[in-house]
């Protein structure tokens, strides 16, 4: 029989996993989010227009540069720029905004190439969007684990969504835990602030009821003696797995998951879920 605190603990666990999904939704869904990309450009040293940009595109040396013409107008860093803009060089997995209208323009370098993607609010993807499939949060799926530091960042290329694109990452360590009473190990790469760590994964699940390429999981940092906690109700998917124009990284073999870990985000509707 459940006790009253028993209910009470597990509804605010459940608040908690709909507050990070709605989180995640938002940033997703957002006027600018990954939803909004209407094109991925893939630059050289040739000047190129796009239909859903302003201006003629290139890049080099000395980095991206851009030529806008007549009354074209780009916004960076809060100035209006017109005629020849340099955005210089951009550091790997780094993005400059550049606003124009109510559309944004990143550009960005992934895998060693520079990128042109503009965002727009009126993107189909977007404003047809009904929300992802998830499956209901269970604190069984809340596991605890120990972090193993490697002596030295382990270098690890990764494949991505775009085929013939590489990502590399210097893997701090792994993280050592059981599920179903199996033990089990995942490399871990830096996460999206000091301490954290982002985990890619594939499990049984994956292109049955969840994206077959990949799902991501951030782990708090651990504590003094190496305790982490992976929490697979909030495994989330990646944009790449709503729409064809992200370059997102694919989990390194040892990520390979052999059981099905049913917890988290699911299959998209875009992607044929439900």
């Amino acid at each position: 029989m459940t006790t009253q605190a028993e209910t009470t603990e597990l509804q605010a666990f459940t608040r908690d996993w709909l507050d990070w999904y709605r989180a995640q939704e938002e940033r997703l869904a957002g006027p600018h989010g990954f939803l909004a990309i209407t094109g991925l450009h893939w630059l050289d040293d040739r000047p190129r227009r796009f239909p859903d940009a302003p201006g003629s595109w290139r890049t080099g040396a000395d980095g991206v540069t851009v030529i806008l013409d007549g009354d074209e107008e780009l916004v960076v860093d809060r100035t209006a720029v017109r005629g020849e803009h340099r955005f210089g060089v951009i550091p790997e997995r780094g993005s400059v905004n550049a606003v124009w209208g109510d559309a944004v323009i990143e550009v960005a370098r992934r895998g060693g190439n520079d990128i042109v993607r503009p965002r727009h609010p009126t993107a189909p993807l977007r404003t047809a969007f009904t929300g992802t499939p998830a499956y209901a949060p269970d604190p069984r799926w809340v596991v605890t684990g120990r972090y193993v530091p490697f002596d030295e960042p382990r270098p690890t290329t990764v494949g991505a969504a775009v085929e013939g694109l590489e990502h590399v990452y210097d893997a701090p360590g792994r993280i050592e835990f059981e599920l179903d009473g199996q033990p089990m190990s995942l490399t871990a790469f830096p996460g999206p602030a000091p301490g954290r760590l982002t985990v890619l994964f594939t499990d049984a699940t994956s292109g049955v009821t969840t994206y077959a390429a990949n799902r991501v999981l951030t782990v708090e940092p651990s504590t003094a003696d190496g305790t982490v906690v992976l929490d697979f109700n909030r495994a989330a998917n990646l944009p790449c797995a709503y729409t064809d124009l992200a370059t997102c990284p694919l989990p390194p073999a040892e990520n390979r998951l052999p059981v099905a870990v049913e917890a988290g985000q699911k299959l998209p509707r875009e992607r044929g879920g439900s």
